[in-house]
């Protein structure tokens, strides 16, 4: 089975920096597009970034600039590393893995990340 597992999420002023980490498991051919999203309360989530096995990225218009999406498949794990960061930023974070083999997206738990003014 298919287990994302997050770490990184904390409280954090803003201009300050966090780094996430998601390392996936359970695919026997790995992942190809691996993800960063957020969700607030009573809001959808909503795509953060995006990462596909050729290491092709895009990045929402609000954290483009700031955020960096990367990923090592040799331990099929995906980063984000967030800079500059604003009180917007605050949401619960969640990555997300989609499998080469099946084309099935898998989530993580969601870490949450706090940005103080």
């Amino acid at each position: 089975q298919v287990q994302l597992v997050e770490s990184g999420g904390g409280l954090v002023q803003a201009g300050g920096s966090l780094r996430l980490s998601c390392a996936a498991s359970g695919s026997v051919f790995g992942f190809n597009n691996m993800g960063w999203y957020r969700q607030v309360p009573g809001k959808q989530r909503e795509l953060v970034a995006v990462i596909i096995g050729g290491g092709s990225t895009n990045y929402a218009d609000s954290v483009k600039g700031r955020f960096t999406i990367s990923r090592d498949d040799a331990k099929n794990t995906v980063y984000l590393q967030m800079n500059s960061l604003k009180p917007e930023d605050t949401a619960v974070y969640y990555c997300s893995a989609e499998t080469r083999l099946f084309s099935t997206t898998y989530w993580g738990q969601g870490t949450q990340v706090t940005v103080s003014s």
